[in-house]
C-alpha cells in the first residue's frame, strides 16, 4: 500500500512538472514571437492599401523615401517578429490618407541587406500586430 501512495505521488509529481515546463516553453517561445517557419498572418502585397504597395515596392527599390525615418533600424521591443540582432529590422512609413502625422501604418522588413529583405511585415496598428507579406 505504501510503496502504491509512493508510485502515484511520483506519477502525480511527474505530470504536474511536465505541465508546468510545458507552460514556461509556451511562454518563453510566445515572449520571443514567432520563430521562423512558425505559422503566422499573412497579407497579399495586392491587399495592401495602395500606400503599402507604393511603400513596399519603394524598399525593394532602396528608394528615395519620403520621410526622414524611413529605414530606421526597428528594434522588435515587443517580440512579435522573430528574434534577431539588433540592426536586422528597418521599418518604413506607410502614409495614411489625412493623418497629420506618419500615422500607425508600417512595413517593417529582416535582413541584412535593404534591397533584398529576408521578409517584410504589414502593420496597421503601430505594432500591435503583424502580418507577413506575401507575394
Amino acid at each position: 500500500m505504501l510503496r502504491t501512495a509512493a508510485s502515484h505521488a511520483a506519477r502525480s509529481l511527474l505530470v504536474v512538472s511536465l505541465l508546468v515546463s510545458a507552460g514556461a516553453t509556451m511562454g518563453l517561445a510566445h515572449a520571443r514571437g514567432p520563430a521562423w517557419g512558425e505559422a503566422e498572418a499573412t497579407v497579399v502585397v495586392t491587399e495592401l492599401p495602395p500606400q503599402g504597395q507604393r511603400t513596399y515596392a519603394l524598399i525593394l527599390r532602396g528608394g528615395p523615401f519620403p520621410h526622414d525615418k524611413d529605414g530606421a533600424v526597428f528594434g522588435n521591443r515587443e517580440r512579435l517578429l522573430p528574434r534577431e540582432r539588433r540592426g536586422y529590422y528597418r521599418e518604413y512609413t506607410v502614409d495614411t490618407p489625412g493623418a497629420r502625422s506618419r500615422g500607425a501604418r508600417r512595413i517593417v522588413c529582416g535582413g541584412w541587406r535593404p534591397r533584398a529583405p529576408e521578409g517584410c511585415w504589414y502593420t496597421g496598428d503601430h505594432y500591435a500586430s503583424f502580418k507577413r507579406i506575401v507575394q
